[in-house]
């Protein structure tokens, strides 16, 4: 018997200060990567999907981005274009 299937990760790349598209307000964002891995006998061994999205704490709205796009806001939030980092990555991943 060969038990497999797929499990989801959710990181937390940066928090940022963007004006929602959806409610307007200048508010936090969250930039999240979720990953899907394949996973055999309950381990994790590699990735089949991964997403982009920011998420905006005033509202709750959800707009996926490119991965291109995540990587010019992580180094946004980093300090590289907009100054202070309001956020950073978080070494361990949310699982769901």
């Amino acid at each position: 018997m060969i038990i497999f299937g797929t499990k989801g990760y959710l990181y937390q790349l940066a928090i940022l200060t963007l004006v929602c598209g959806h409610c307007g307000n200048p508010s936090a964002h969250t930039l999240r990567k979720r990953v899907t891995k394949f996973t055999l006998f309950f381990v994790p061994l590699f990735p089949i999907s991964t997403k982009y999205a920011t998420q905006c704490t005033f509202c709750g709205a959800e707009q996926k981005v490119t991965k291109e796009q995540a990587d010019q806001l992580s180094a946004q939030g980093a300090g590289g274009v907009g100054g202070q980092a309001y956020g950073q990555s978080q070494q361990q991943p949310y699982q769901h």
